[in-house]
């Protein structure tokens, strides 16, 4: 149903009757589980986000209409969709900017309104006549998921330049939302959570390096000690790849909101006259049971709006020789290993740095996109050629964004690099970052990448980032947004013209993870710690906001290679498989056992990746998720799951608890299978003299209702290790 109204503002004898009219007039969209009731006259403001409403009546919002407290203004200001100073809000405005100092408290009235209630979508166009600026606000509830996702579009109508400091998104919480959880990490430990409960004031995350390491441009607010199955949550996240602020406030009244933008420097953003701001697009999703219900919308919504993969076939497993040889490339061996990775049952091999001109460390090469001739006499074509003749497909690493000093690229344009004349900058890496909004630039890197995917059939890139941006400008002015779009046209630019070709977003490991760039990847390289043990969470983390297809998890070697940690096979294989499972070692050196190993949890995965990559994932509740994280996916018809124990310490009591597995359907009888089991789960444990007894009978029955209420009893387990069980619906 398509509605659209205009305010006929101008007519001043209808203007008494309009203003009653438009002081009632609310939008209701559903979509999943959620509801999102909005005010859009005379202005913008959501009344209600959560639970799905079976019914509604306008007069209803009286029943949550604002008091007016003694001691302040003789109105309370709304929390609008764009929180405006010129109201008499005092808290974080929407909108900060001016024209030569004025018009900088602008007031947005509603001018009108378009709805389509099948898809779920309201875009309310506003306007400041005195400020001369128009403000459309989009808002689109997806009727099946129930996944909230809304944009600002600012418009400069007036003569004269419109300086923008910040136009960020606004979301309101219910009094209720009272405890928080954010995220943090740092190189080789990304994702880490973190738990508030903010009575007053603000918190504020923000990232201001051009990538995300430290702080993913995401957050949580629930009800208070709010778990992966019970309470009620409100997620959300930012689709853009560059700085960005997220806060979560507390007003002094006690309402509380989440406010999130693309974070500008100064003089960044100015608008000239008819000139339009669009902000990146905000994910929201609301959670009537807990995390794993906001997961489960995020995860569909992915997998039906944003995830596009160039072929459909099952996630490929993939094996990537960075950690097998680093910068020591010689082509007979790395055909050798492509041989002896085809045996371990690897469907894609890919070669990481070193391939091209003077790379034989990381000083020296980077911008030379040419092969290099030295280590690859015959060219690359030789070394193609064997690993597709294997049955395998073909990936190649690049990391166009950068130039090393000593390089060619460097010494015939030190112009090219993303900096502040006159002013030195510390390298990272040893390397600099190129100025992608110099249209020299962007068209030779488009130049070099396309030639080389063009000469070879390449199924795969793995796009590296691994340096913060320092100085981003572009002829003296901040540009640090217009460089995250620049490379957003690059690899749209690249995928138009490779359209079967997959892309990767690796930049240190984590550091650009989010649904801006998966509108134009279809991975991401979660860490660069292989480390099984911080992998656990590192990966728990992820999963809050990705579906596993996405998540790059590699079975590394024995000795981890960043935190000289040893793990078992069986740990490092079964923490890998739930995610894109893919290989980090050399296997022409691996012992039998290990590459028996491998391929072992390869074959697992391959058996398992329909159920995992399509499911619902569900991270369980244990009793201690400091010592013990269990984590399952269970098909959509509820007629087969796998769920992970992994025994991250030891066991803090003599038995362990009972688990409970819940969204298997509650009148089915499942039969449990022991998939895999770690050494100290065996009939003559080490740790247990007699197991749990459903461990030792083959077949083991049990309907989902007493699996979710009950659980099973866990054996007691070794530090560092996991259990992995099938649940099959008979």
């Amino acid at each position: 149903m398509h509605r659209y109204i205009r305010l006929l503002n101008n007519e001043s004898s209808l203007q008494g009757k309009l203003r009653t009219i438009m002081d009632n007039t609310l939008v209701k969209l559903d979509g999943g589980n959620a509801s999102v009731i909005v005010r859009v006259t005379p202005y913008s403001e959501i009344v209600y986000w959560g639970k799905r409403l079976e019914t509604f009546d306008a007069d209803f919002a009286d029943s949550v209409a604002y008091p007016v407290p003694n001691g302040r203004l003789d109105v309370t200001a709304p929390i609008t969709l764009s929180p405006e100073q010129g109201r008499g809000l005092f808290s974080s405005p929407g909108l900060e900017g001016h024209r030569s100092g004025q018009d900088w408290a602008p007031i947005f009235s509603t001018v009108d309104y378009d709805t389509d209630e099948d898809v779920g979508l309201l875009v309310i166009n506003s306007q400041d006549d005195i400020a001369q600026l128009a403000l459309t606000v989009t808002l689109q509830l997806d009727p099946e998921t129930g996944v909230l996702r809304m944009r600002q579009q600012l418009t400069n109508l007036g003569d004269g330049a419109y300086s923008v400091q910040r136009l960020a998104l606004t979301l309101p919480l219910p009094d209720h939302a009272q405890e928080l959880m954010g995220f943090h990490g740092r190189w080789l430990q990304e994702f880490q959570t973190h738990r508030i409960a903010p009575t007053h004031g603000s918190y504020i995350q923000e990232s201001r390096r051009g990538r995300q390491h430290e702080y993913f441009p995401g957050m949580v607010a629930g009800s208070t000690h709010f778990g992966e199955c019970h309470g009620e949550v409100w997620g959300i996240h930012l689709g853009w790849t560059g700085d960005h602020r997220i806060r979560y406030d507390v007003k002094s009244d006690g309402r509380r909101f989440m406010q999130t933008e693309a974070l500008y420097q100064a003089g960044e953003i100015s608008l000239d006259t008819d000139e339009t701001l669009e902000t990146p697009w905000l994910y929201a999703s609301y959670g009537d049971a807990g995390l794993n219900t906001m997961s489960h919308a995020f995860h569909q919504y992915v997998r039906q709006q944003l995830l596009k993969f160039p072929v459909d076939a099952e996630r490929p497993v993939q094996l990537n020789i960075w950690e097998g040889v680093y910068f020591n490339h010689d082509p007979e061996y790395i055909m050798n290993m492509a041989t002896a990775s085809k045996a371990l049952g690897i469907e894609r091999f890919i070669i990481d740095d070193g391939w091209f001109r003077h790379r034989n460390d990381d000083y020296a090469g980077l911008g030379d996109w040419y092969i290099d001739e030295k280590k690859y006499p015959q060219g690359l074509g030789p070394v193609v050629d064997h690993i597709r003749s294997l049955g395998m497909q073909f990936g190649l690493w690049f990391e166009p964004e950068m130039v090393n000093p000593d390089s060619d690229l460097y010494r015939a344009h030190p112009d090219w690099v993303l900096g502040l004349p006159g002013y030195d900058q510390p390298t990272g890496r040893h390397q600099y970052v190129l100025d992608l909004c110099n249209n020299e630039v962007f068209d030779y890197l488009f130049e070099r990448v396309d030639a080389i995917l063009t000469e070879f059939p390449i199924d795969y890139v793995k796009w590296d980032m691994n340096r913060d941006l320092v100085q981003a400008s572009h002829d003296g002015r901040a540009s640090s947004q217009e460089q995250t779009a620049r490379f957003y046209a690059l690899m749209n630019k690249l995928r138009e013209a490779h359209p079967t070709t997959e892309f990767e977003s690796c930049a240190s490991g984590g550091a650009r993870i989010d649904y801006g760039v998966l509108r134009y990847v279809q991975r991401f390289w979660t860490s660069d710690c292989n480390d099984a043990l911080e992998r656990q969470r590192i990966q728990r983390g992820m999963s809050y906001f990705f579906p596993p297809e996405v998540m790059g998890a590699h079975i590394g070697a024995e000795r981890c290679h960043s935190t000289l940690r040893r793990h078992y096979v069986g740990f490092r294989g079964l923490t890998a498989l739930f995610g894109h499972m893919g290989v980090e070692l050399d296997p022409l050196i691996a012992s039998e056992e290990e590459r028996e190993g491998f391929a072992r949890y390869i074959e697992l995965y391959k058996q398992l990746r329909g159920l995992l990559h399509t499911g619902r994932t569900a991270r369980l509740e244990t009793l201690d998720e400091d010592r013990v994280l269990a984590h399952a996916v269970v098909s959509e018809d509820g007629d087969s799951a796998v769920v992970l124990i992994a025994q991250l310490k030891m066991p803090a009591w003599a038995m362990s608890e009972a688990l409970r597995i819940p969204y298997l359907a509650p009148d089915k009888r499942y039969r449990i299978d022991i998939l895999d089991r770690p050494e100290a789960v065996q009939n003559d444990s080490h740790n247990t003299r007699v197991l749990p007894a459903w461990l030792n009978q083959e077949g083991f029955e049990a309907t989902g209702e007493w699996l979710g209420n009950a659980g099973l009893r866990l054996p007691s387990m070794d530090a560092e290790s996991a259990l992995l069980i099938g649940l099959t619906a008979v």
